[in-house]
């Protein structure tokens, strides 16, 4: 395992985290809490010491498997987690991926800080996120006034912006980073969805911020992992259940344009991490992990060869032919152009 900085803090992470939305939830399969803190346990013994939790990720249940494994080890921890839902209200059962109401009123943002530091029986959280940040968020001074607040109150490390739930949300990202200097911008990015991750990047190196990157989804849903097949199937409550069948057979031909990325006992899967952590702004990668022969996997993949420079020019070129496969352009979220607002907040990256 490799390690890295955020800019201009003392907050050091593993290149390779773990994502506790594969324990917590039921999105990729069911997890004890038992077997949810035994891999918690393997995770910290190969070297990953970055943990992303939200409060939302079973209502409280990721921040309580955190504690349950590390509380004699918060030191040697990062822990990362997030805020914005009200799932206290709105906790009930969800159909799938749906989102419940939001709120970042100052009261009830204090309210959810003190529960999750309640929940992870800590008394500092070190990297606090907005949870799926829509541009009210991003524009709001008096929510980033708050959480500088949290800061010198002693109860955050840094703080930063999640965007999601789905892929998209350029402006918003790209606004996180130049107006607003988020020391952690976590979003959606990886070989088969360079887009608009690149063009936030790009935004933050033009505005010289000091904002470093969680990456999540590195895997496109599990299909740069190389192992899906024409009859792989999912369970009715895997989310991936849900795509359409062409996301599968185009995504298996993709895949078979970048096998080559598979050499020296380098897997698909870790180049794909590879790629990733060629980017310096780029601070962790979250793979999803739901088993112990992925978190091996994935762990090592910083040991693994790099990338080289013509393997990163190939894989460029093949994303301009998006890897030899035609489809309808991407359907994205969030605010995706300058152009769209009423009143532009910055120029276009």
């Amino acid at each position: 395992m490799k390690y890295r900085t955020y800019p201009q803090t003392d907050v050091t992470v593993s290149e390779v985290g773990f994502g506790l939305w594969t324990t917590a939830t039921g999105w990729w399969g069911q997890m004890s809490d038992d077997e949810a803190v035994a891999l918690l346990h393997e995770a910290f013994d190969l070297g990953v010491t970055l943990y992303d939790a939200a409060d939302t990720y079973g209502n409280g249940r990721s921040e309580e498997q955190l504690a349950k494994a590390f509380a004699a080890k918060r030191g040697k921890v990062v822990y990362s987690t997030k805020f914005g839902y009200d799932w206290y209200t709105y906790g009930g059962e969800r159909k799938g991926q749906s989102e419940i109401p939001q709120d970042f009123s100052p009261e009830f943002v204090r309210f959810a800080l003190e529960q999750s530091l309640r929940r992870l029986q800590t008394d500092v959280i070190d990297i606090y996120s907005i949870h799926n940040a829509r541009l009210e968020q991003v524009a709001s001074d008096e929510l980033f006034n708050l959480l500088e607040d949290f800061k010198r109150e002693g109860k955050i490390r840094m703080y930063g912006v999640a965007l999601g739930p789905a892929i998209g949300w350029l402006v918003e990202g790209c606004e996180a980073a130049k107006r607003r200097n988020a020391g952690n911008i976590q979003m959606i990015y990886n070989i088969l969805e360079q887009f608009p991750g690149d063009a936030m990047i790009r935004a933050a190196n033009d505005a010289g911020a000091l904002s470093g990157y969680q990456i999540r989804v590195p895997h496109a849903s599990g299909m740069l992992e190389g192992k899906y097949t024409l009859e792989t199937t999912f369970p009715p409550s895997d989310h991936r259940s849900h795509r359409p069948r062409s996301w599968l057979v185009n995504g298996i031909t993709k895949i078979e344009t970048l096998r080559w990325l598979e050499r020296d006992g380098r897997t698909l899967g870790q180049a794909a991490i590879q790629w990733l952590l060629d980017e310096p702004r780029v601070m962790t990668v979250l793979p999803n992990i739901y088993d112990r022969e992925q978190l091996v996997e994935f762990a090592k993949a910083p040991d693994t060869p790099p990338l080289t420079g013509d393997e990163l020019a190939r894989v460029a070129e093949l994303a301009k032919t998006n890897f030899g496969v035609e489809e309808p352009p991407m359907a994205y979220k969030g605010t995706m152009s300058y152009e769209a607002l009423k009143a532009p907040v910055g120029a276009q990256p």
